[in-house]
């Protein structure tokens, strides 16, 4: 029979394995489990060389696991032990049939939720949290009960909003905790049990409880208002480039607005990640389907500029270095999605990269913890070596594309760096990150991102 303070977490990945450590850490009476089919996914949790790198993960789990914290690849076992199941299994979007290119395919989800009714042994409480379209709550709920053995089921919705490289912090000290239930008696009564579990150490004023389509859309809008002011900021960079404005100065203007504020107004080259692009595409589709079009065309804009954003940076790399960048060498100094993590979903990088491959150049890629996603991704491709030192990734480059925010790329020796590049040697900045008038006065062709270019060659 289950234990009701026996939580279970079906998808080991940058959701569920992070917010299972945090809830074992801050419940030591609770016995949390996270399960996987990924048998080598579930060794690594298991081992000194987690799967996912994450700041301040690496410690929780050590502190948790093998006391109250436990990764398995038996999914079966697990639910028949746990009361509270969250579902943190991929959503990607479908490339086939109705919707492809936009909706969410939620086959995994199906297949978690069978697996789910058909081996528990009484009522459970299953959380949705991978990020699901409005009205999943519903199909889910149909699911478990049309295949239980007459045990009751509450779908809840708890979405997370962890940003990749601060996600422990975000979890031990959250905006909100969002959960979402059927607005009925029994509902409201799943919906607390999960309430008290994080009131352990969220305050309870942050703790937001709403229906479920709520909780659902709620999600979904967050990421899309975030990339929207990231998409905004990134047209703005083209069009300063154009005028001689300085997006820094604009961006800084700007978030001093009491009304607007400073966060996610700095320009880049695209953002990347699991959800952004997902989420936006999905709420396009939803508008769709509800027969919205000129707001499905809205948010659809956001992804396209994005798009814009990637292309418009790997042309002016062609176009600063005469117009070619046919055998040469191009070294790029970052390719996880933003800094502080090693996922590479939709990172920009990938784009740029087979962008300046199309180009017939010679590419050299270093990031300090994406190499093995880097060559996943880049799988194929020719012309293209990772390096683990940057000072060699440097050498002999025509020139060296910042694409990813580490702070340690601020930090280089940039005089060794021009010693070793080809001349003329180009630095395009597309985090604004570095010093430009010191590279500018060191000999560089400085192209930062929304500003005028510091170049010698006039």
């Amino acid at each position: 029979m289950a234990d009701k303070k026996h939580i279970l977490c079906i998808g080991a990945g940058y959701v569920g394995g992070p917010t299972m450590a945090m809830i074992a850490a801050k419940c030591p009476d609770y016995t949390v489990t996270v399960a996987d089919i990924n048998e080598e996914r579930i060794a690594a949790w298991n081992s000194d060389t987690l799967p996912i790198y994450e700041p301040g993960l690496d410690a929780l789990v050590k502190q948790c696991r093998g006391k109250n914290l436990f990764f398995t690849a038996d999914a079966i076992s697990a639910i028949r032990d746990a009361y509270i199941i969250f579902v943190s299994v991929n959503t990607p979007t479908k490339r086939f049939g109705t919707g492809a290119g936009k909706a969410a395919n939620l086959q995994y989800w199906e297949r978690c939720a069978r697996i789910i009714a058909e081996n528990a042994d009484g009522p459970r409480i299953v959380v949705e949290k991978s990020t699901l379209p409005v009205r999943a709550a519903e199909m889910i709920h149909k699911i478990l009960q049309a295949n239980s053995n007459g045990f009751e089921f509450h779908v809840l919705s708890n979405p997370e909003f962890l940003a990749e490289g601060t996600a422990i912090k975000d979890l031990e000290n959250p905006d909100r905790v969002l959960i979402g239930s059927m607005r009925t008696p029994d509902g409201h009564e799943a919906m607390q049990t999960l309430v008290d579990i994080y009131a352990r150490w969220v305050p309870r004023e942050k703790i937001l409880t709403t229906n479920v389509w709520s909780s659902e859309m709620s999600k979904l809008i967050a990421n899309a208002m975030l990339a929207q002011r990231i998409s905004s900021m990134n047209s703005v960079s083209a069009l300063c480039e154009r005028t001689g404005a300085d997006v820094r100065e604009v961006s800084r203007a700007v978030g001093m607005d009491s009304r607007i504020g400073a966060k996610f107004l700095r320009p880049g080259v695209g953002f990347g990640g699991s959800c952004f692009k997902k989420d936006i595409l999905n709420l396009v589709y939803l508008c769709e389907t509800y027969n919205l079009p000129e707001v499905a065309a809205y948010w659809e804009q956001v992804v396209k500029m994005n798009e814009y954003q990637e292309r418009r940076f790997a042309e002016r790399i062609v176009r600063s270095m005469f117009n070619t960048i046919s055998g040469k060498n191009i070294t790029m100094f970052g390719f996880a999605f933003k800094a502080d993590t090693g996922d590479t979903r939709e990172s920009p990088a990938i784009y740029i990269a087979k962008m300046l491959l199309e180009e017939n150049a010679n590419l050299t890629i270093y990031d300090p913890k994406a190499l093995e996603n880097a060559k996943k991704d880049l799988d194929g491709y020719e012309n293209v070596r990772f390096c683990n030192d940057p000072y060699e990734a440097a050498k002999d480059a025509h020139a060296v594309a910042v694409v990813t925010e580490w702070q340690e790329f601020a930090e280089y020796d940039y005089r060794k760096i021009f010693s070793l590049m080809a001349k003329p040697a180009f630095i395009f900045d597309g985090r604004n990150i570095l010093d430009h008038n010191a590279l500018f006065e060191l000999g560089f062709e400085v192209y930062p991102l929304g500003c005028q270019e510091l170049t010698h060659l006039k």
